[in-house]
């Protein structure tokens, strides 16, 4: 599914993005995960980021294959369908499967590279993360490329940082951009960091209680609640575990 390689004249750096700024671009993010199930902190999330930074769209991307994760509890289809659920008919979301359409293991590099093929070379394209994600970056397949095809918004909690001892401080430090404007306005090459306070749920805990007979409900969307009772779900009656891992932990 990730072929076709084209050549993107995107430039790496903070300075470079400077260059070539043009206003009213089109702007979307791509926010991946396992979603083993999908839940109110990752809807709120992306909502977050949609409002508040203005993205004309926030793409929903469920992973398939795993590469430095366990298995998920559900299958890829199953996955998919709670998304969609869950997504629903809120206009200022999408899901998007090419993920699950590949029979690759889910690299981020590879998600990013179909989006702006499909794309093209104008839009701007972010990659959003969570904060403990960037912390690994440095482990995940071909990251020295990613900002060659867009840019990386990482969410953190208010008062974090990245220390300056951290392998990755230095690279941060000469592609980070500290008015949002400049990723909106460029195709490529910045590092963002958004803090944002988030809901403290886990899809581990909502999988723990469902397994331990407890209700997850006002913890996910009703309809997803309810699809996973349908389907006997964690319970260890029905499992089909297929591929997982997330965009934004993948590497």
């Amino acid at each position: 599914m990730w072929c076709l390689v084209t050549v993107i004249s995107v430039s790496n750096s903070v300075s470079d993005v400077a260059e070539g700024l043009t206003a009213n671009r089109r702007t979307v993010a791509m926010f991946g995960g396992t979603f083993d199930p999908i839940h109110h902190a990752h809807l709120r999330l992306a909502l977050e980021l949609r409002d508040r930074l203005a993205f004309d769209q926030v793409l929903l991307l469920p992973c398939a294959l795993p590469t430095h994760r366990e298995s998920p509890g559900c299958s890829a289809d199953q996955r998919l369908e709670m998304v969609r659920l869950a997504v629903g008919d809120e206009p200022k979301l999408q899901v998007d499967d090419r993920e699950l359409l590949s029979d690759e293991p889910s690299y981020s590099y590879h998600s990013l590279l179909s989006l702006r093929q499909q794309l093209g070379d104008d839009v701007s394209l972010t990659m959003v993360m969570g904060a403990d994600a960037l912390l690994k970056l440095d482990s995940w397949y071909r990251w020295q490329e990613l900002l060659e095809l867009g840019h990386i918004l990482v969410v953190s909690r208010p008062g974090w940082h990245l220390t300056g001892d951290h392998p990755l401080a230095d690279w941060v430090d000469q592609h980070r951009v500290e008015n949002f404007e400049r990723i909106q306005n460029s195709a490529a090459g910045g590092v963002y960091i958004q803090q944002l306070p988030g809901l403290d749920i886990s899809a581990t805990a909502i999988r723990q209680l469902i397994e331990g007979g407890s209700s997850p409900r006002y913890l996910l969307p009703d309809p997803v609640f309810d699809w996973i009772k349908q389907n006997h779900l964690y319970t260890g009656e029905t499992q089909s575990k297929t591929g997982a891992e997330t965009s934004n932990n993948d590497g």
